[in-house]
């Protein structure tokens, strides 16, 4: 296995980002000049597949209103790390921070979406640790 670093990992993800990887709630906006846009779920999966720790989420509010949720990581060294914060407009917050459980098995949404993500990162990076759960 050749080793690789976390730069090579927001690489491998930047370049596996497309519409059909984005959360089909945001699909219609989905562009390439933005391709972190609707993949903060499944991209925290993914490491946290590789890294372990914690998941994290937020509520994202624009003007006081409520616009959906937002995850990212916090790796076991207590870090928290968001390779896809870049999405936000300006004027967004995240907000109600919270840890959360990895569901068990396949996802209730966003399965196809995370396993079609998946397999293009290995693609890049090669083998990557399964799945936790």
């Amino acid at each position: 296995m050749t080793p690789w670093n976390l730069l090579d990992l927001d690489k491998a993800l930047r370049a596996c980002w497309a519409a059909d990887t984005c959360s089909p709630d945001d699909r219609a906006d989905w562009q390439p000049r933005n391709p972190a846009w609707g993949h903060c779920d499944i991209t925290a999966l993914i490491v946290n597949d590789i890294f372990g720790g914690d998941l994290m989420v937020g509520e994202v509010h624009l003007d006081g209103d409520q616009h959906g949720f937002h995850w990212w990581n916090r790796l076991p060294s207590g870090v928290e790390l968001d390779l896809t914060h870049e999405q936000f407009q300006p004027g967004q917050t995240v907000t109600a921070t919270r840890v959360v459980e990895r569901p068990p098995g396949p996802l209730p949404r966003r399965w196809d979406e995370y396993l079609l993500l998946r397999k293009r990162v290995i693609e890049h990076l090669g083998h990557l640790p399964e799945p936790a759960g």
